[in-house]
């Protein structure tokens, strides 16, 4: 990474000068001035008990002085009051964009110690059909796989369907009423019994009570509600897996809440110095001297012995620690459940459960309407996935006539491309607007556009032989801005992974499509007579594609062969 090699070569002049310290090196906020930058000179003046301008100045006569300058730098400057400022030099910048050529992953540094990450993801509840709101986690969680995956850790991903819930419960509760037999269990009963189901529950106290005493009764093992429930998961389940695989979502783990009742006998035991019996429930106090509010227990098990949501999170954190020893779990979910996570999480310090397992909560905002209100169809219900896509497929079609020529898997591709650029582009912790008219653009910051982008540059690659021994020449402005991009790549992937935010690798990628485009508008390359620079600017742009492709397939993006 180019940022490390500065600060190596930093550090050696530094410690000349008698500073034994570490220093980082970060990518300029202001280009005009220059290409990286170091900010340390004030951490220093603190240390050392000096002026961050005495230093500043020392560091950077320092640097001038050294037999590597020309090597590495075009110019290095001090700015006051405290800043050194460092434009590359096009032999440094060749070097790096040469080795990003060569190597397996542009050249980036695979980690020495290989963490295993769990993540769960995807969070649907049987028995209802996948609606726009299981959209975020469904890619943010993918995405997030696909990153950590592809920077040398091992990766365990789990669905963790919603299946043993009070949603079972009416949902056998309307099967018994109908007096359907097991056979006639299809996909469009169960989208319609449901919210039947869950209205009358709401009008009714009897229903509510036998339905609550139905989840009761299949969570202790009734053979009739057993049945009915593993068909009602093997429908609806099946349907899950087709959506997922409509999305390019895929999970190593199919589990559900069901799954962990095996081990809550030894999660209890785990617990059991902090669980507190409350008017016949189990609960475990979670509350903290520094909280500035008051957090409620959470319950554990309820008055009437059934377990709940928070019960079956606990044993399946048993069950994968003992299973998978993992060094983090991610949940990626809807940011209104933060309480929910927060209760699990201190409950497995408490107890000692996670041991030194890190749990990580990746909140996610909603996806609203134009209205700025949560995404909803003209009836005031979520769309489902089915009629979003339709819906995103006839708007890609209607926009140019030849789209309707396009071959069903490429527009596929287009209207996964449309859905999750426009999702992961946004910070995964806020709301935005989904568009959808805006989004199928192929201008602007959407998936269109950098699909278009990938596809213009692989056309003019086409029948081109290239050599990798590119030479150290850049030749102009817009030149040097594309491969000074191409060598942020590392720190942009690094940057998604610890802050677990996709969106600032889509943003790499927007910003390399537009860098691209700007590059060749602004550049003939198939008229040049000099070969040499003909070669330098095909292989540079032979090595965007590269990028653009593997970085595509992080977000989930696969690429269509005709738009």
């Amino acid at each position: 990474m180019i940022t490390k090699k500065l600060e190596q070569f930093l550090e050696e002049e530094i410690q000349k000068l008698g500073y034994e310290e570490k220093v980082r090196v970060i990518v300029s906020n202001r280009r005009e001035l220059c290409d990286y930058q170091c900010d340390d000179c004030f951490r220093l003046a603190k240390i050392y008990h000096k002026s961050p301008m005495e230093i500043g100045n020392r560091i950077v006569e320092a640097i001038q002085n050294s037999p590597k300058y020309a090597e590495y730098f075009k110019e290095v400057t001090f700015a006051n009051p405290g800043f050194i400022n460092m434009t590359l030099s096009d032999t440094l910048i060749n070097q790096q964009v040469r080795c990003m050529m060569e190597k397996e992953k542009f050249g980036m540094e695979m980690p020495s110690k290989i963490d295993t990450y769990v993540l769960d993801y995807g969070g649907a509840n049987i028995a209802k059909p996948l609606h726009v709101g299981h959209l975020r986690p469904a890619i943010v969680g993918e995405s997030m796989k696909r990153i950590i995956a592809y920077m040398g850790h091992k990766t365990i991903s789990d669905v963790h369907l919603g299946d043993y819930g009070l949603q079972i419960g009416q949902v056998i509760y309307g099967i018994l009423k109908d007096q359907k037999q097991v056979e006639e269990i299809t996909l469009e009963y169960l989208e319609d019994i449901y919210p039947k189901m869950s209205s009358l529950c709401k009008e009714d106290e009897f229903v509510k009570t036998e339905c609550a005493n139905i989840t009761k009764d299949l969570q202790d093992g009734n053979l009739e509600y057993q049945l009915l429930f593993q068909k009602i998961k093997e429908v609806s389940g099946n349907d899950c897996k087709r959506l997922y695989d409509y999305l390019g979502v895929s999970f190593d783990l199919w589990n559900g809440e069901s799954d962990s009742y095996p081990y809550i006998p030894s999660t209890t035991e785990v617990l059991k110095n902090i669980i507190e019996v409350s008017e016949g429930a189990k609960i475990i106090p979670v509350s903290e001297v520094t909280d500035a509010k008051e957090l409620p227990p959470l319950i554990y098990q309820k008055s009437n012995g059934a377990y709940l949501y928070a019960t079956t999170d606990l044993a399946t954190i048993y069950e994968r620690m003992e299973k998978y020893h993992p060094d983090y779990i991610l949940y990626v979910a809807d940011s209104r459940q933060s309480l929910h996570f927060e209760q699990v999480f201190r409950a497995c310090r408490k107890s000692g459960l996670t041991k030194n397992t890190k749990l990580e909560f990746l909140g996610l905002g909603t996806i609203n309407g134009t209205d700025g209100k949560p995404f909803k169809t003209r009836s005031g219900t979520a769309p489902k996935l089915d009629a979003l896509f339709e819906q995103i497929k006839g708007i890609f079609l209607s926009q140019k006539e030849d789209n309707k020529d396009m071959e069903e898997e490429d527009i596929d591709k287009i209207v996964n491309a449309i859905l999750k650029f426009a999702d992961l582009q946004n910070n995964r912790e806020r709301d935005y607007i989904f568009d959808i008219r805006k989004f199928s653009n192929v201008v602007g910051k959407t998936g269109p556009y950098i699909l278009y982008t990938f596809l213009r540059i692989q056309k003019i690659l086409e029948s081109v032989s290239l050599d990798s021994n590119i030479s150290n020449h850049i030749y102009n402005e817009d030149d040097r801005k594309l491969r000074l991009h191409l060598l942020e790549l590392e720190a942009s992937l690094n940057s998604a992974l610890k802050e677990r935010l996709p969106s600032l690798l889509a943003d790499y990628i927007y910003t390399l499509a537009l860098l691209a485009n700007t590059f060749y508008q602004n550049n003939r390359i198939q008229g040049l007579t000099d070969e040499v620079q003909k070669n330098d600017w095909l292989s540079l742009f032979n090595l965007t594609k590269n990028v653009l492709k593997e970085m595509l397939n992080l977000i989930i993006i696969d690429i269509p062969q005709f738009m």
